[in-house]
């Protein structure tokens, strides 16, 4: 293993990254755990990864897990790449992709971050753990929780789909439900664990979780042959992922196995919660608090995200956008997606196509541009709202 230290995002504050940590204790920012990459450019061949069969872990180098025995995996990752080839027809791209993360253990994403933290945290004696959820994190949390022999708490919204909630629950979670959005949920947990007596895996509050969705870039890099895609659109929340996949591209360019080109980065989020949009278009450092948050998207109903600078920031690097879409048109998308593409996808998926229907009509994407569209989950955790909808 190939791990350094731990690094403050904003003030740059080391700490070690074998012992139990949270945010940085000097300015309360997220930590991000660094790699001595040097030496792992000259022991690890680069043709490593691609060589190995199986989960994300295949990546266990540069993963933050010391000791392979404390690894807790469910085989998350390996999502397939889907070419979108009618819906792009249908908009005029000629090389328009979908990486379906629905593939994964308890059938979202969420699975790759709590598959690290977990792993990470039974490393290091961790017995119980919380974290605020709408949804998908819960479930993931509860999952691997359970599977570590641990005990968990989640806390969600009381309007949080019946199935995140019910599943949560089956997988042994206490689940406490609260009025209001995520925030709100965060608060009450913060209530609860005032002394401290569960380890906090809200979204960033650790630095593990990212760790396990950078792993989305390093499939992107293998499945687009270290090309990389032109443009990456990303449904946003917390917008975990977004930074996981930016810091992915950048260890893997220290490795000297991809250049120094990168993705447009795109952000897409509700009209009815659309923190990050707003300060991107006043190309400022941070977001505002969005009041009144409501979309039918869940993972997008976070009206601050704790790292929003980090998420900003990377679209600025990038090149990259940010736009809003309403929730009738992320139905529509729901729809499409399952009747063009035989893709039954998450709201929030659905979003992506969405956006990029907003990225065409403002000829922010060329024709011939790669484009990756990210589903993050598993449209049958919404059933309920797709049937409404016929």
């Amino acid at each position: 293993m190939f791990v350094s230290h731990l690094q403050c995002s904003s003030c740059s504050s080391e700490f070690d990254a074998a012992a139990v940590n949270s945010v940085c204790t000097r300015c309360g920012k997220a930590l991000l755990v660094r790699y001595n990459l040097l030496a792992a450019r000259t022991s690890v061949a680069k043709d490593t990864f691609s060589r190995r069969n199986g989960s994300m872990w295949k990546y266990r180098e540069l993963l933050p897990v010391f000791e392979e025995r404390n690894i807790v995996s469910l085989g998350e990752g390996s999502t397939p790449l889907v070419r979108l080839e009618a819906t792009g027809n249908m908009l005029g791209l000629s090389n328009l992709w979908l990486k379906d993360e629905a593939a994964n253990p308890t059938g979202s994403f969420k699975a790759r971050g709590m598959s690290v933290a977990i792993s990470k945290a039974k490393e290091l004696g961790i017995l119980e753990v919380a974290a605020p959820s709408a949804g998908n994190a819960g479930g993931a949390l509860a999952a691997y929780a359970g599977r570590a022999g641990m005990r968990a708490h989640v806390f969600m919204p009381r309007d949080t789909p019946r199935a995140n909630i019910d599943e949560a629950r089956a997988f042994g979670a206490d689940v406490e439900l609260v009025d209001g959005t995520i925030a709100d949920a965060a608060k009450r947990m913060a209530e609860m664990n005032r002394n401290a007596q569960w380890f906090d895996c809200s979204t960033l509050k650790e630095p593990y979780r990212l760790e396990g969705k950078k792993t989305m870039g390093f499939e992107i890099a293998e499945q687009f042959r270290e090309g990389l895609p032109d443009v990456i659109v990303y449904p946003t929340g917390g917008g975990t992922g977004l930074i996981g996949m930016w810091k992915a591209f950048d260890e893997l360019e220290q490795l000297g196995w991809i250049s120094s080109k990168r993705p447009q980065m795109v952000v897409v989020q509700s009209s009815g919660c659309a923190p990050i949009v707003r300060a991107f278009g006043k190309h400022e450092a941070v977001s505002t608090q969005w009041d009144n948050a409501k979309t039918i998207a869940s993972g997008l109903r976070v009206p601050k995200a704790f790292a929003d600078h980090l998420i900003l920031k990377v679209l600025y690097e990038s090149g990259g956008a940010a736009v809003a879409v309403d929730d009738d048109a992320i139905v529509q998308d729901m729809k499409h997606l399952a009747l063009v593409e035989g893709l039954f996808v998450c709201p929030e998926g659905a979003a992506t196509l969405s956006g990029l229907r907003r990225l065409v009509e403002r000829g922010l994407v060329g024709q011939d541009n790669s484009i990756l569209l990210l589903n993050t989950g598993s449209g049958y955790k919404y059933a309920e709202l797709f049937s409404s909808t016929r």
